[in-house]
């Protein structure tokens, strides 16, 4: 029988035709709650077939302890860096993954971590629940810049939005969509500095990759305007850590919102979370029910269309 581990906790604790789907499968499926560390998933490499998994972290280690027996590895979601992809298409794994079911979601969430922190949300809400009735002035998004780093199915739908908003919205991409940009007003930046010193808030939304680590830093924030707000759903490590706490106690960056920490989860003294101007979320902007089930059904169907010789939705790697 095939042996699937499945990890994420997202799809295992949220109830949808997803599970029926891998019910209906035949497969025996072992689950943990990750995301996994290294260290669990060399422990549990060698005895499956496939995985399915969220942002565990499937090193080359783990992919050559699970050989001959791994056959597939189908992620749940977009994300791919805690993967070693070169290390699995090197050895013939195929890694599946599933693109364009989490981009509503996400934007939806860039603008909940925005107007938290332009309408002082978590102050007031503490304020009223403990009796008392403080108030602090708040910012409108009304004639506001927004800088979208990273064009792709997520900023389009931030960009979207923020149009709505009747907010002014600049983008960089490489690979610029000059249809939608006109459709949506969309200004290009040529380059980040662009984005940097002009936009009033900040909207991350690209790979990590070697080049795109710590791109928000002490020298890159020198670049921003005074009080700018910087929003982060993409990855934590896009952010240097100690570079965004000084820059948001001196006030240069007036706020940071961000759902992606570079460890997750954090340790309790993590210097973001003790900073009132800084909003973090437990990697929760693609949790929704809608997204989950679509996220998990297409991960399932995945990992079924491959066993059963079919091609898959989307694959990363190619032999």
């Amino acid at each position: 029988m095939t042996r699937v581990l499945l990890t994420t906790t997202s799809f295992q604790d949220t109830p949808g035709v997803h599970h029926h789907k891998l019910a209906a499968s035949g497969y025996e499926i072992v689950c943990e709650r990750g995301p996994l560390p290294g260290s669990r998933m060399l422990e549990l490499a060698g005895e499956f077939d496939a995985f399915i998994c969220g942002d565990d972290a499937i090193t080359e280690a783990v992919i050559e302890k699970s050989l001959p027996r791994l056959k597939v590895i189908s992620k749940y979601g977009i994300g791919l860096d805690k993967i070693d992809v070169k290390a699995a298409t090197a050895r013939k794994i195929p890694v599946l993954f599933t693109p364009g079911v989490n981009h509503t979601t996400v934007a939806e969430h860039v603008f909940l971590l925005l107007l938290t922190l332009e309408k002082n949300l978590l102050f007031h809400c503490d304020s009223t629940r403990s009796g008392g009735w403080k108030r602090k002035t708040g910012h409108e998004l009304l004639a506001k810049k927004i800088g979208i780093v990273g064009l792709g199915r997520i900023g389009k739908e931030v960009a979207i939005r923020a149009r709505a908003f009747g907010m002014e919205v600049v983008a960089y991409d490489i690979y610029w969509d000059e249809k939608f940009a006109q459709q949506h007003s969309v200004t290009r930046a040529h380059t980040l500095a662009e984005i940097f010193s002009s936009a009033d808030y900040i909207s991350l939304h690209t790979n990590l990759t070697p080049e795109t680590r710590d791109m928000i830093c002490t020298a890159s924030i020198a670049k921003m305007k005074d009080g700018v707000i910087i929003l982060n759903c993409a990855r934590g490590e896009i952010v240097h850590t100690a570079d965004i706490v000084t820059a948001l106690q001196s006030g240069k960056v007036a706020g940071y919102g961000t759902d992606v920490l570079d460890q997750e989860p954090p340790p309790a003294d993590h210097p973001l979370l003790k900073l009132s101007n800084c909003v973090v979320t437990p990697h929760v902007g693609s949790r929704t029910f809608e997204s989950v089930q679509r996220q998990a059904t297409c991960a399932v169907e995945n990992l079924m269309l491959f066993m059963s010789g079919a091609a898959p939705h989307a694959q990363a790697n190619k032999f």
